[in-house]
């Protein structure tokens, strides 16, 4: 049995040890480093640097040497809060003043204190950001610019434009004319109105039948929106904040001048200047141009340039010309179905001979909005050989704009 204990005995089971032989393993602790900075602080620009995936010292060299290659604008912009106070470069200054090593400090206050001791460095890293961001920022005016300027102008220039917008007038003097005497003009929220307004079988909208009068009298002007141009871009286009944006490029492009002047010996600032100014110059020029335009055409419609922003004046006229485009397929559509189902009767095919046959679609009632119209018009000039006095308008405004009979303008207008 002691053979059986001696091969089978556990570990637990052998001799003990001497614990006077066992040589003491001592555990060799990193040396602790000094901090200054908060703790937080210090964790988050721990992760900042890391993000950047640069070199400390590298960082700072490229903020002193304005190199925009080397840092990007979020690094820049995470590097913004670890600027240090002045109660932060206090502490680390005099703890350099005492001669104590910096290799004792933490990374991060040792990149704190490199980065402190930057020239001008909250102006650095301002000039950094705007040059970094100038181009997009020039980039996104510029288009916004020149829709609201091609807008405005092919608004106001539109012949086709305004010889619509006297026949809406003159059907509304129509329809008004037995309540209210004729109106000189209508506001330009009146268009939205026209779709609101129905035939008497609610059949279509006023709209529908004037352009399906334009499209059989006035043929020439059914196409009056290819004279707008960018109208849809300007209706969602902010005046305000684009001349906003530019002020802000025009202070940041006198900071840089600035910074040049201390700094005249960098070539990035330099040719910086020399390359974007023209260009900041012709957006400011581009800018008066469309207050100019802008403030011309409302004007020209009757309405307050500094109460009525562009989001709200373009809009008016993109809606008005997607209603009427949308209205035209309407009717063309109508229009061949109509012509299918006579083309069906006339001619049935053998196979169709017991077929149901589809819908027919209601004749335009053009004849009896207007014979509605004629009952509420007072005393309604009718001329001998000719349809009335709806067809006098439209003949009328063959050859000129529509005017008041009397020659005198209202005081007020009013709305169709």
């Amino acid at each position: 049995m002691e053979m059986f204990e001696e091969q089978f005995k556990t570990r637990a089971q052998g001799n003990p040890t001497d614990l006077s032989k066992v040589k003491t393993k001592t555990t060799q602790k990193a040396p602790s480093k000094t901090s200054l900075i908060d703790a937080n602080k210090a964790k988050n620009l721990a992760i900042t640097l890391r993000k950047g995936g640069m070199n400390p010292s590298n960082i700072c060299t490229a903020i002193e040497t304005y190199d925009q290659q080397s840092l990007s604008l979020d690094f820049l912009e995470l590097l913004e809060p670890f600027i240090p106070s002045d109660f932060e470069m206090k502490l680390l200054k005099n703890y350099e003043k005492e001669g104590r090593p910096l290799e004792e400090l933490t990374l991060e206050d040792q990149f704190v204190l490199r980065f402190g001791k930057i020239p001008r460095l909250n102006q650095r890293i301002n000039t950094l950001t705007f040059m970094g961001n100038f181009p997009e920022t020039v980039k996104r005016l510029q288009p916004q610019l020149n829709s609201i300027i091609a807008a405005s102008m092919s608004i106001k220039s539109s012949a086709k434009l305004k010889k619509i917008l006297e026949i809406v007038l003159a059907f509304g003097n129509y329809m008004n004319s037995s309540k209210r005497g004729a109106a000189y003009g209508f506001r330009l929220q009146s268009l939205d109105l026209l779709l609101e307004t129905k035939s008497t079988d609610r059949s279509q909208t006023l709209l529908h039948f004037i352009t399906n009068i334009i499209q059989e009298k006035y043929s020439d002007l059914a196409n009056f929106h290819t004279e707008l141009h960018f109208v849809d871009k300007a209706a969602v286009v902010s005046l305000d904040s684009i001349l906003q944006d530019i002020r802000s490029l025009e202070r940041g492009m006198e900071m840089t001048k600035k910074e040049f002047l201390v700094q005249d010996d960098s070539p990035v600032l330099k040719e910086f200047i020399k390359t974007n100014s023209e260009q900041l110059e012709s957006l400011v020029k581009d800018s008066k141009t469309a207050q100019e335009a802008y403030g011309s055409v409302v004007e020209y419609f009757g309405e307050n340039p500094k109460t009525t922003q562009p989001s709200m004046f373009f809009p008016l006229f993109a809606r008005f010309v997607k209603a009427y485009k949308t209205a035209q397929q309407e009717i063309e559509h109508k229009k061949k179905m109509e012509l299918e189902s006579r083309e069906a009767k006339e001619s049935p095919s053998p196979n169709r001979a017991g077929s149901q046959k589809g819908p027919m679609m209601p004749k335009m009632p053009q004849m009896d909005l207007i014979a509605e119209l004629k009952k509420r018009q007072v005393r309604p000039p009718v001329r001998e050989g000719k349809d009335g006095a709806l067809e006098d308008i439209i003949t009328d405004l063959r050859n000129t704009p529509y005017r008041r009979t009397d020659g005198r303008r209202p005081a007020q207008r009013q709305d169709t």
